[in-house]
């Protein structure tokens, strides 16, 4: 069979999530529970028995249907094993024409040159954690070894399995200025987070100074042997301190010598690509994609 398009109502999700679980290159992103928090709504394509999925996240504005990446999904595409050019190529042929408009990212093992589709280059940064704390620290920057000696200097306490509302704060109140996403995006993430720290999927962590501050706090996601460093937050009082630093650190300690990536989910902004570099992390690249298919008349639909 080749591969169809189905609507959410069709969607078997307990073979949709075997598919996710088995595929070589799955991500926590693709499961349908995440998606299901995470989307506003999605629909999919499907390779015969669901041997390889892909999900297609959706919303309209105008009345018009589009493609676009949800919060806190840093990227989706084709998921299976075997992944090809051509297999790939196959699968964004056949998303239906009503969407007219695509702005998507596409995972790492779907990064190709692809005729009739124009994709770009995204950077990922990862980190393998298959090693003692010791040689790994070791590959650490100077600088990041000055931020973590400089925190416990000044008797910064690290917590983990903080209260997840305490993390949203500080991670809302950190990007209230500058990102879209919205308080309900938040709920979202919440349930979506006590869902996967039931089955001991997710944990948090968060730097106190002595004075009991929170000043800087993150979640971990853990599938297919990532960590994914994910809703992270920090407060101004944190960034001369080495809070930051002190909690990447935290974890890579309790969880070095495991066959665990470390997934910095980015970044393409040179300071954040250099500071997770600084770590010991290498690039892991994967594709995004825009199509725009709209009328020249409706140029306004982007804005």
């Amino acid at each position: 069979m080749p591969v169809h398009f189905i609507t959410y109502q069709q969607i078997d999700k307990s073979k949709w999530d075997r598919c996710i679980d088995t595929a070589s290159n799955g991500l926590v992103y693709g499961y349908s529970f995440y998606l299901d928090a995470m989307a506003k709504h999605w629909d999919a394509l499907v390779l015969d028995d669901y041997e390889a999925v892909m999900p297609l996240p959706w919303n309209k504005k105008y009345g018009i249907p589009y493609l676009y990446q949800p919060f806190f999904a840093a990227s989706l595409g084709v998921f299976g094993n075997n992944i090809s050019a051509t297999l790939v190529n196959d699968f964004l042929k056949t998303i239906p024409a009503k969407f007219s408009y695509w702005d998507i990212y596409l995972n790492q093992a779907n990064r190709f040159a692809l005729a009739g589709f124009n994709l770009y280059e995204r950077i990922n940064f990862v980190l393998s954690l298959n090693e003692p704390y010791e040689k790994l620290y070791n590959n650490f920057r100077d600088n990041i070894k000055r931020n973590i000696k400089k925190a416990v200097q000044l008797n910064c306490v690290i917590k983990k399995d903080i209260g997840v509302d305490a993390v949203i704060a500080l991670a809302m109140k950190q990007s209230k200025n500058f990102s879209p996403v919205t308080a309900g995006d938040y709920d979202h993430f919440k349930n979506m987070y006590y869902h996967l720290q039931a089955q001991k999927m997710a944990v948090t962590y968060g730097v106190y100074t002595s004075a009991n501050e929170l000043v800087a706090s993150c979640a971990f996601i853990f599938s297919h042997n990532r960590a994914y460093y994910i809703l992270v937050g920090n407060h101004p009082n944190g960034k001369t301190i080495g809070a930051s630093h002190a909690i990447i650190n935290a974890f890579i300690k309790e969880y070095a010598g495991q066959n665990l990536l470390l997934d910095f989910e980015g970044s393409d902004i040179p300071n954040l690509a250099f500071f997770y570099s600084s770590f010991g992390a290498i690039e892991e690249k994967f594709a995004g994609l825009k199509l725009n298919r709209l009328p020249f008349w409706m140029k306004w639909f982007k804005q």
